[in-house]
């Protein structure tokens, strides 16, 4: 799949692996949009999350990656946002099924527990792995903002 526009950002802690993306994502022939941050200066990883789900959720990019030094952190950020789905992958596998299952529109990636390698090979099977909808449809629509207000989805189970 050519020609994404993807925003990725980090924190302090996964500058290096994101300069090391962005080289990666452009040379596959996709448009890179940085949301920062520029160096390895402590910063607060909330600021990048939002700023890439942002872009998700204006329609500025078609997927976003988000990098802490976990990946923990900055993916809840991100999952703050309506309709983002971050999802932390580990491995191509990972990867490969919150596309397929969960259709992830956002790759988290944690710099101090996957080797750059590694980390490439979630982001190739992260742009090129579609989302099968059918029997997951149900449970994605589940994660929207409003999934209370479709009838009879969802009922409280806290009583």
């Amino acid at each position: 799949m050519s020609g994404l526009r993807i925003a990725i950002g980090s924190d302090h802690a996964g500058y290096q692996l994101k300069h090391a993306l962005k080289r990666w994502i452009a040379a596959e022939g996709h448009v890179v949009i940085d949301v920062g941050t520029d160096g390895s200066d402590s910063v607060d990883y909330p600021d990048f999350g939002y700023a890439v789900a942002d872009a998700v959720t204006a329609g500025e990019a078609d997927r976003g990656i988000v990098i802490c030094g976990t990946g923990i952190g900055i993916s809840i950020a991100a999952n703050r946002r309506a309709n983002i789905r971050a999802a932390l992958c580990h491995d191509a596998t990972t990867a490969r099924l919150a596309r397929e299952h969960n259709d992830a529109n956002v790759l988290a990636l944690g710099a101090r527990v996957i080797d750059e390698d590694t980390a490439k090979a979630c982001l190739a099977t992260f742009l090129t792995t579609a989302y099968e909808g059918g029997r997951h449809d149900r449970r994605v629509s589940k994660l929207s903002p409003d999934h209370r207000a479709q009838k009879g989805v969802m009922e409280r189970v806290d009583q």
